[in-house]
């Protein structure tokens, strides 16, 4: 059996802690779950820096091995444990699934701004949209839209991870009663229903610091 912890953020708010957890539920692997205080710092704990060089949640730990960043743990956990697929089988669509993550973590920054993860976490409600998190809507709308094919519940034929990165940032809108489309609220509530996500929406949070 495996030997693997998952570092995560102690507020368990983070999507990407959420995206990790998700794979390890996905392939059956336990994990033990370690919470990092980020509002004390403990991720900069030289016992801490030690297991995930960029200083961030979630790590993972495997025996004597250890990485950090969310898309980098994900592949490594596809490539490790293959038997349960979290990415499309097809090249091409798990490029396209990879491509999705990729973006999602690193554009649409005044969105994830405006509509933090505590939206979905913790029903926090803020200030209405600025033009700039509202262009990011639009094109959060617009990639979707261009992934997802009418009628199918999930972006590439069968689930994959990027199916709940993608209902996770669309849920920073709509569990916030901001508009989002119909067929995409149907989408991402869909895809909420999954048991793995449902397991870490289980997770006792002690709320806000």
């Amino acid at each position: 059996m495996p030997n693997l912890t998952l570092y995560i953020d102690s507020q368990y708010a983070s999507p990407w802690a959420m995206c990790c957890f998700v794979v390890l539920q996905e392939k059956s692997l336990s994990a033990e779950l370690i919470p990092i205080d980020l509002g004390a710092a403990e991720n900069k704990l030289p016992g801490f820096v030690e297991k995930s060089r960029t200083q961030r949640v979630p790590a993972l730990v495997d025996g004597d091995f250890s990485l950090s960043e969310s898309s980098a743990i994900c592949e490594y956990l596809e490539d490790s444990f293959p038997q349960t697929a979290v990415y499309p089988r097809d090249k091409e669509a798990k490029a396209q699934a990879r491509q999705l993550q990729a973006w999602i973590r690193s554009d649409l920054m005044a969105l994830r701004k405006e509509r933090p993860t505590e939206v979905i976490f913790f029903g926090e409600k803020y200030p209405e949209l600025s033009a700039e998190a509202s262009a990011a809507a639009q094109k959060l709308f617009a990639v979707s839209d261009s992934l997802l094919v009418s009628g199918e519940k999930n972006l590439f034929g069968s689930w994959s991870i990027a199916d709940t990165d993608l209902a996770l940032m669309l849920n920073r809108l709509i569990m916030h009663n901001d508009f989002v489309p119909p067929h995409l609220v149907a989408y991402a509530n869909e895809q909420w229903q999954r048991p793995s996500v449902q397991l870490w929406l289980e997770q006792v949070r002690t709320g806000l610091k």
